[in-house]
């Protein structure tokens, strides 16, 4: 049975679901730990089997079996209850901490079905748009049918857009006439996952919408820049009809070649493992949904994790994607430094996202972006959240989609982006 998020039902049956799996977790590595200290190995020796004996093992046992029956019955009784409880009021804080809870688990939440997983959608003043069925209603007001879409990243929603009284799309609907659309989605689950979803999700928008939009923006932040990257590779390869409508897109702080953060947590895994004592706590790292392990290297397409462990150690072996030709392509990189620095000189990131990453560098030139030095800019003195409340951000922003506006990408498009 499927309830939806927004109701009392389907969040309390989410949380009650994660609560019994966190208690199985915690009883596993417990055991894990207890079995280890009981049979002393060196502390490089190979890990007993992880399970303890006698009557310890029927003391684990039981605590797996009674949590597994009370959260069955939990689960069943609020299901039950799903008419009565009806739906819970609007909170965006609610909402933030559900996004943030996907970020991390989201891909576990989607393989179990569990209540509290996103779904993929399209959303415009924090309304949900509708269309794809019989009589639904038109989802734009406006007559331009220009449409800027806004791509969030990991654990953020559409609602992460507006800070510090700030909100790019909303100032690009003044200044420029858009019409600004949020895409809101599961960030835990692989990017080339989402990627495939957000291409079938604006083939339908285009075609089924009763407004279709005429022509499309794209603004992204940090992973969702990696999202448009793949949902432009799945709609191409499926012979979509809405890439041709996009004229630009601007990326925002995106790891195109991965962030450190995720690098540095995949070293503290693989250090745990090392001793037999220390490696059941190894598991917590396992936690990390699959769209963080994506952010190691900067996936895009499913080649690019399909068939490895993810969190197994191995290099960079991604399959080179060039930007696609026909669309003008432009990114801003977050520095934390706010003084100049000497030519040559290595410029700090913005805490998340290298400046070489956010701007498409490789030393290997097949992986290298090829953006056009006036189609790039390092923002000083901002972090990787500032990105999005930074007015100086925003005027390079709205300069940039102006002058695709206005000239068209045909005089706009330079031979990096054909590449």
């Amino acid at each position: 049975m499927t309830t939806s998020p927004h109701s009392r039902s389907g969040h309390f049956r989410g949380l009650g679901r994660l609560a019994a799996e966190a208690t199985l977790g915690v009883t596993e590595l417990v055991e894990a730990a207890h079995a280890t200290i009981a049979a002393a190995p060196g502390p490089l020796d190979p890990p007993p089997a992880g399970k303890t004996r006698g009557i310890s093992r029927v003391v684990y046992g039981s605590v797996r079996g009674v949590t597994r029956l009370v959260g069955g019955g939990l689960d069943a009784a609020l299901a039950g209850l799903a008419p009565a409880l009806g739906a819970l009021p609007p909170s965006p804080r609610r909402e933030a901490l559900v996004a943030a809870l996907n970020g991390v688990l989201g891909d576990h939440l989607e393989a179990t079905g569990n209540p509290l997983a996103i779904r993929m959608r399209l959303r415009r003043h924090g309304e949900d748009l509708s269309f794809g069925r019989p009589g639904s209603p038109e989802g734009l007001p406006g007559s331009s049918r220009r449409v800027v879409l806004l791509v969030h990243g990991l654990c953020m929603n559409d609602a992460g857009w507006s800070r510090e009284g700030h909100d790019h799309g909303a100032a690009l609907e003044r200044d420029l006439g858009f019409e600004a659309v949020h895409v809101v989605y599961n960030s835990g689950r692989h990017v080339s996952s989402n990627g495939r979803s957000l291409a079938e999700l604006l083939e339908t928008f285009v075609g089924d919408a009763a407004a279709p939009p005429g022509e499309i923006a794209i603004v992204t932040h940090s992973m969702g820049g990696l999202v448009v990257r793949s949902a432009l590779v799945a709609g191409a390869r499926a012979g979509h009809a809405w890439p041709a409508l996009v004229r630009a897109v601007v990326f925002l702080g995106t790891p195109h070649h991965g962030a450190p953060a995720e690098r540095l947590g995949h070293l503290a895994q693989a250090a745990l493992g090392v001793s037999p004592y220390a490696r059941p706590f190894a598991r917590l790292g396992r936690l990390r949904s699959a769209g963080i392990t994506d952010l190691r290297y900067g996936n895009v397409l499913d080649d690019d994790w399909a068939g490895d462990d993810r969190f197994a150690r191995h290099g960079d072996t991604r399959v080179p994607v060039p930007l696609p030709g026909g669309i003008a392509f432009f990114a801003v990189a977050g520095t934390t430094a706010t003084e100049p620095v000497a030519p040559g000189a290595r410029i700090a990131g913005d805490g998340l996202v290298s400046v070489a990453s956010a701007l498409g560098h490789h030393r290997d030139p097949e992986r290298t972006l090829a953006l056009a030095p006036g189609r790039t800019w390092i923002a000083p003195g901002t972090d990787h959240l500032a990105l999005l409340a930074s007015r100086a951000v925003y005027e390079r922003v709205r300069q940039w989609l102006d002058d695709a506006g206005a000239g068209g990408v045909a005089a706009q498009a330079s031979p990096g982006d054909r590449a």
